[in-house]
């Protein structure tokens, strides 16, 4: 399985630079293990990627990796994440001991299922931008609790790095700059965004603009001199209570005192002879990426033609969809049913689908000890590993691009929009066209459910994979194609990454396929029942494996350098 890929680029693309900065990476690397071996990264950003390694070659681990790239990539790619957002991370720490790290926003204490209703119409667009839109952020809590529990250096450190960062400022490249121009109209409603990302006239940076944070550093600064306090209860809360007031919002400086991080147990799933550790609700990750691969353990799946395994995909990834949009919700408010995970279920499922023609999925199923009555875009992942059994596993997000569009005057931090991650209004699709019900309606104090699904694999109790996507929903199905890819067919990480890619999530009922998907492959899914839509390459996933002498190969994205040239 662990097959050594020889493609160029994957493997260590370290310079030495000088004495004190040991292992830096070329400036189009997303992926790269230090020179001796014991650390590895992928990023979805070069900069990101250099600043874990910086943070190897001073002596740090994967946790100090993984954070430093988290905080740098809040610089320079933060219109997918950064400290305005929130994170799941799973770790494998040292010790052996798996967890999983909920930084994921919070609803404010003002929030309530109709906050999104005016004179009796439903108005998506509140959700989606501006300051109605802002849950409570969890990243830097998060961070902190990572640093504190298994870094090497503190936290303030990676805090100084990123900041100075931002006071450098960094060429746009062409994913920023198209991202820009797409959110131009939006940006310039809130001045403190626009002061940022547009010029004097309202336009957007062009490739190649060195965008300058000032602010942004000073809050990093802040944040680094007098901790999380100043973020959760002193000047970053004071001044975006302030501006929601004067600007019709429902955040305040005490629902930032309020935020809690939790740390909770991951989903534990066993696949062809590995344990895989997936975080739980209100992530439908674990559950899902679990649901899945049990269902496809009754099938010799390298045995099938690849226009059955497509199509066997699609089926799965519709029955664990229509299962999302019921049951999945915050833990502390819905009850998740642990059937969804169990095998009988998946025996239940799996009598369901036909190797020759569409199931008809019209909507949940009803998986054991579940309790039915109960009931009424755009992210980034990390991967670090390090010697010491330190695997990491870390998704973060504001949402959707640039998220609600807010950046609070003075503190350069691009404010999330994750309150459309609820079901605001139940059977109403979001952002993403996700459809949800009563388990993940609105409620003060509730986590929005999430596509997330950082991954960290092990076999005979070692740890052998760590892996994560960012794409909204498709997070879940990129997930489960590339462990299929990697751990059934046997391909080498980055072949894995590489394959076309499918996606269903039950409703609307279509087969998003990648436009390189081969004509013949299109043809024999549309007989079989599916109905496809080709969209161009999509998703972005980083994955950090062992080879055959146990050293680490680490992927970044593949579709990523293309998709970053300039049109």
């Amino acid at each position: 399985m662990f097959q050594r890929s020889l493609k160029k680029g994957l493997w260590v693309s370290a310079v030495l630079l000088t004495s004190a900065l040991a292992a830096l990476v070329r400036a189009d690397d997303y992926a790269a293990v230090t020179p001796d071996g014991r650390g590895a990264v992928a990023t979805v950003q070069p900069r990101a990627t250099e600043a874990a390694m910086k943070a190897y070659s001073e002596g740090g681990n994967a946790i100090d990796a993984a954070v430093a790239a988290a905080l740098t990539l809040g610089v320079v790619d933060g219109h997918n994440s950064g400290i305005g957002g929130g994170i799941f991370a799973v770790v494998h720490w040292a010790d052996g001991r798996v967890e999983a790290i909920d930084g994921r926003e919070m609803a404010p204490g003002k929030a309530h299922r109709t906050m999104y209703v005016r004179d009796g119409d439903y108005r998506p667009e509140l959700s989606k931008k501006g300051p109605l839109a802002v849950g409570i952020p969890g990243a830097v809590a998060a961070y902190d609790y990572m640093m504190k529990k298994g870094g090497k250096a503190r936290f303030a450190t990676h805090l100084e790095a990123a900041a100075t960062l931002a006071d450098e400022g960094f060429a746009i490249d062409g994913i920023f700059a198209r991202r820009l121009a797409r959110h131009t109209e939006d940006l310039l409603e809130y001045p403190g965004s626009a002061a940022i990302f547009l010029t004097s006239e309202g336009e957007p940076w062009p490739v190649g603009h060195r965008i300058r944070q000032p602010d942004l550093a000073r809050t990093y600064r802040a944040i680094a001199s007098e901790g999380p306090e100043y973020f959760y209860g002193g000047g970053f809360a004071k001044a975006v209570g302030d501006w929601m007031v004067e600007h019709g919002g429902i955040v305040t400086r005490e629902d930032f005192a309020n935020y809690e991080l939790l740390r909770r147990k991951p989903v534990v799933s066993d696949y062809r002879g590995f344990r895989v550790y997936g975080f739980p609700p209100p992530s439908s990750g674990g559950v899902h990426v679990a649901q899945m691969l049990n269902i496809l353990e009754g099938f010799d799946v390298d045995a099938l033609s690849e226009a059955d395994r497509y199509h066997l995909l699609a089926e799965v990834m519709r029955l664990a969809f229509a299962d999302r949009a019921y049951w999945l919700g915050d833990p502390a408010f819905a009850s998740v049913p642990k059937g969804l995970i169990s095998e009988r279920y998946a025996d239940k499922l799996r009598e369901r689908l036909s190797l020759k023609s569409v199931a008809e999925v019209t909507g949940h199923s009803t998986p054991p000890k579940s309790q039915e009555e109960l009931f009424g875009k755009h992210t980034t992942h990390i991967a670090t590993a390090d010697q010491n059994g330190n695997w990491v596993a870390i998704t973060a997000t504001v949402n959707t691009n640039f998220g609600s569009k807010v950046v609070v005057p003075g503190t350069g931090v691009i404010l999330n929009n994750q309150m459309d991650d609820f079901s605001a209004q139940p059977g109403e699709p979001n952002a993403y066209g996700l459809l949800g019900a009563e388990a993940n309606s609105i409620a003060p104090g509730k986590r929005p459910l999430s596509s997330m699904s950082p991954t960290v694999v092990t076999r005979d109790g070692k740890p052998v994979l760590t892996l994560g996507a960012a794409g909204g929903p498709t997070i879940i199905t990129q997930v489960v194609q590339a462990l299929v890819n990697h751990i059934d067919l046997g391909m080498p990480l980055e072949d894995a990454l590489v394959m076309d890619r499918i996606h269903h999530q039950w409703r609307p009922n279509q087969l998003f396929v990648e436009k390189t998907l081969i004509t013949p492959l299109r043809t024999a899914l549309e007989e079989k029942g599916h109905q496809l839509r080709r969209l161009g390459d999509y998703g972005s996933t980083q994955a950090i494996g062992l080879d055959e002498q146990g050293r680490f190969i680490s992927v970044a994205e593949p579709r990523l350098e293309e998709r970053n040239k300039v049109e």
